[in-house]
């Protein structure tokens, strides 16, 4: 008995994705709930699970394809894995120039689906191989690199291809790969891209001493991850900081909606970090109202969503300002881009030994420099750098973010 696999719903106003990733290869074992395929799309990578236990069957849509809520994109059979693999989908025809194929839709000539190892597949891309028209020597009939090499030479040999055969690359060759941009890279880059023309963007920098943050983390991170069970990081300081920031100076917190300037009395806090396929901004509500516990929870929980893929849309939406910390990757100074439609970004960078003047005295001190970009159609200079130092001053002396100062 065959099941098949439909895309799931992808949330709100999200009718397509596109195949990202197949994570089950026909005739292997599949549980109930395990994922089989990884869609993407416009903001997250979402993962198709098995709706039955069974044997991974056909896989009818290629890596690349942009499907459809409730299309068929594969088949689950009944058995536990230990059977052959079906017949080869119906799937696009294989074009070999054009970009890389799918494992699911190449086939030899005498043998069953043939999945291509990664030589195999840059084999066949240097060579200008179809390789449906090669036969596999390999085990279960899959092509090996020789087959490719030799279905090259026999194809170099013939009259009809003695001009245009393809000439293999030496072994010191400098070479180039194509690689098609993810559906999300391709909606990140457009994003980016909008922000620079719609915006007015403008970026005002100040300097922070991290020593009183420092201090208290060194004193209580024990304690508090006792207590709570999630370690003191810098990112609640700086969220608790943003947010006397914003409460002082709302148009930072604002957004332009047609001729319009939306104002909010929350503070939506999107926080970006680093996922498979890119940036993503998670949205951590109602942020101003948080403990500095729940802040860390909350930042923890969603960057291991993001790094094991399993961000939802939900997660994404709104926000209504953004912290990037580019200095967890050794980042000294950036000029961050706000992400529409909010006004202003909040870049923190590394932290590193500086000699600074305190009381006329030369010291040492550890210094991180902080960036915030802002669209100055809704966000004056001086609100910009009044901000800024607003977030300065809580983050040298965090007693403000304890007396609302």
């Amino acid at each position: 008995m065959s099941t098949e696999v439909k895309v799931p719903a992808l949330g709100e106003s999200v009718s397509e994705a596109t195949i990202g990733q197949w994570l089950k290869q026909p005739g292997e074992a599949v549980a109930l709930d395990e994922p089989i395929a990884s869609l993407e799309t416009d903001k997250v990578a979402i993962e198709v699970n098995a709706t039955v236990a069974g044997v991974m069957g056909q896989q009818l849509v290629a890596v690349g394809t942009t499907v459809t809520v409730g299309s068929v994109i594969a088949t689950i059979e009944a058995g536990n894995g230990a059977v052959v693999a079906p017949a080869a989908p119906v799937a696009a025809p294989v074009a070999v120039a054009a970009t890389p194929v799918a494992p699911a839709e190449v086939a030899s000539e005498s043998a069953d689906p043939a999945v291509l190892s990664p030589a195999v597949r840059r084999a066949v891309l240097e060579y200008g191989i179809d390789p449906a028209t090669i036969k596999g020597t390999g085990k279960d009939g899959r092509i090996t690199k020789e087959d490719v090499v030799a279905a090259a030479q026999a194809k170099a040999a013939s009259p009809a291809a003695a001009v245009s055969a393809p000439v293999a690359a030496p072994a010191n060759a400098r070479r180039e790969e194509r690689v098609k941009m993810t559906r999300l890279r391709q909606t990140i880059a457009k994003r980016l891209k909008s922000a620079q023309e719609n915006a007015a963007l403008l970026t005002t920098f100040n300097d922070v001493d991290m020593s009183a943050v420092m201090d208290a983390r060194g004193r209580f991170k024990d304690s508090f991850e006792k207590k709570h069970g999630v370690k003191l990081g810098f990112m609640s300081f700086f969220a608790k900081a943003a947010c006397l920031a914003l409460k002082d100076i709302p148009a930072v917190n604002a957004q332009i909606d047609g001729d319009e300037i939306v104002y909010f009395d929350y503070v939506d806090l999107s926080v970006a970090v680093s996922g498979p396929s890119g940036l993503v901004v998670p949205v951590v509500r109602n942020v101003d109202k948080m403990s500095f516990a729940e802040i860390e929870k909350a930042i923890a929980t969603y960057g291991k969503a993001a790094k094991d893929g399993k961000l939802t849309m939900d997660d994404m939406k709104g926000g209504t300002f953004t912290i990037s910390n580019g200095g967890v990757f050794g980042g000294l100074m950036s000029t961050p881009i706000i992400n529409p439609p909010q006004s202003a970004v909040l870049g923190l960078h590394r932290i590193e030994d500086r000699p600074v003047v305190r009381n006329g005295q030369i010291v040492i001190r550890p210094m991180m420099y902080i960036a915030l970009s802002y669209d100055h159609r809704i966000i004056d200079g001086r609100e910009a750098v009044t901000a800024l130092k607003t977030i300065k001053e809580a983050i040298e002396d965090p007693t403000r973010l304890l007396i609302d100062l």
